[in-house]
Order: C-alpha cells, then structure tokens, then sequence
C-alpha cells in the first residue's frame, strides 16, 4: 500500500514567505532558508516551494535561490513558478530540485508536459492546478496565481494532464486556501477518481482530522501551509493522526 505523505508548501513572493486566503498571499510568515532548516528538522516528507510572483510578473526561476535552498533541504523539493519550457528545468534541477510543478504554461502549451516527462521521467512532473468551485459538483482550472479562468473543467484537465504524461496532480482549492476550514473533499474524491496517478490535496487544512479525510477521499498526500504557520501543529503529529486512522505513513521520528 502506498504510503501517504504530510508535504508543507511554501509560498515564495519577492524576498520571503508569505501566506493568506484565497489566494490574497499578503501575509509575510519568515524567509525562505530558516524555514527548509526548521522542516528538515520536523521529518517532513517533502517540501514544496511555489513562487508565487513568478508567472505573472514574467520571471524566470530564480536559479541562485534555488540552489541556496536546496543545498540546505535534505528531504524531496518540488519548485514551481515561471517554468515556460523543458530547457529550464534541466537547469533547476542541477540547481537543487527534485521535482517541477508546472501550472500556468501547461494550459497554453499542454505538450510541455511530455516533453518533461520525456526528458526526465514522469516522477519528476507535477501537474499544479488551482481550482474555483463554479456549481454543485463543477470546478473550473485558474491559472497565473488564481488571477485568470481557464476555461477548463477541473476533473477533465486532470485526466488530461495525466495523459499529456504528468507523475502526480497537485490540486488546490482557492475557495478554500488559507481558511483552515477543511479540504474541498468532493473535489479531492473526483480527482481521484477521474486519474490513476497520486494525488496531492491542497487548500484548507485546518487539523488532523482534515486531512485524515482528504486521505480518506483517496489523496496519496496531504499539501499544508496555514496549519504549520500559525498553529502548534505539527508534520509528525499529522503522519501519526493518519497513522492512527489506519493509512501507512513514512516513519517519522519524535520532533524535539
């Protein structure tokens, strides 16, 4: 049985860390380096590492940056932000990832994902989507941090994406980012069911409990930011929760 994985996201925008709701990512939570620092400590599973500033201001990945970073973090990173092409993610990857999320261009250029995976293997594509609930049962892709409609039925790119080659699906509720009030569930579950590949549930994680039933729902992992920042929650103490409700995790150790 796969085993779940607890991943903390890290919202990258200009000189440090920010985080907010709804995609309103106005609040500064620390830099960047001291944050990776503290996780590798906590036995996290993964980490994310998204800038968030990035596609819509038309920067590249910020390669000097990255590799700072991933020269201090010892568990998998995924970074996304700016990445309009295969040729650069050759290079993030010298510079210190471990994985790519790709959001944003995937919708102008769906074949970016191929190319990715045909270059460096699907375990190194992560298809990013940020969704908006638009009726019962109905999701809408949005692109360049939650700022343009896609057009694009949520359920049908994912399926899509899993075609075009992607290794997991990172999907994030913008209605409910930064709320704390729980993962969009049916959301989480039609995903699940429309693809074979691991999913990642985004957007709302407020307890143990929320993502205990996004596991439940059928996430292969379990994407956090809020819960970590402002909370006494913890990495190991989600994998134990999710242990508990009878779900494999990796082994964590006690946090000091």
């Amino acid at each position: 049985m796969v085993k779940i994985r607890v991943i903390p996201t890290l919202l990258w925008k200009g000189v440090g860390l920010v985080k907010g709701a709804k995609f309103d990512s106005w609040r500064r939570v620390g830099s960047v380096l001291p944050a990776i620092r503290v996780y590798n400590q906590r036995e996290v599973d993964e980490l994310i590492l998204l800038d968030i500033s990035a596609t819509q201001n038309g920067t590249k990945p910020d390669l000097e940056e990255l590799a700072d970073a991933g020269s201090d973090c010892f568990v998998p990173l995924t970074y996304g932000g700016g990445i309009s092409n295969a040729d650069e993610v050759r290079f993030l990857l010298r510079s210190g990832a471990d994985k790519v999320s790709v959001n944003s261009a995937a919708y102008t250029n769906p074949g970016l994902i191929t190319e990715i995976a045909a270059r460096h293997g699907s375990q190194c594509v992560v298809t990013s989507m940020d969704v908006r609930s638009i009726g019962p049962d109905l999701w809408e892709c949005v692109s360049h941090s939650g700022t343009r409609p896609t057009g694009h039925d949520a359920v049908a790119w994912a399926r899509t994406m899993q075609d075009m080659g992607a290794g997991e699906i990172l999907v994030t509720s913008i209605d409910r980012d930064g709320t704390m009030e729980g993962y969009d569930l049916d959301l989480v579950a039609a995903i699940c069911t429309a693809v074979s590949i691991p999913v990642i549930a985004s957007g709302g994680a407020g307890s143990y409990a929320d993502m205990v039933n996004a596991v439940r729902a059928g996430a292969s992992a379990v994407a956090a930011a809020s819960i970590f920042h402002f909370t006494e929650l913890t990495p190991a103490g989600a994998k134990a929760a999710i242990g508990e409700a009878g779900f494999p995790t990796r082994v964590s150790y006690v946090e000091g």
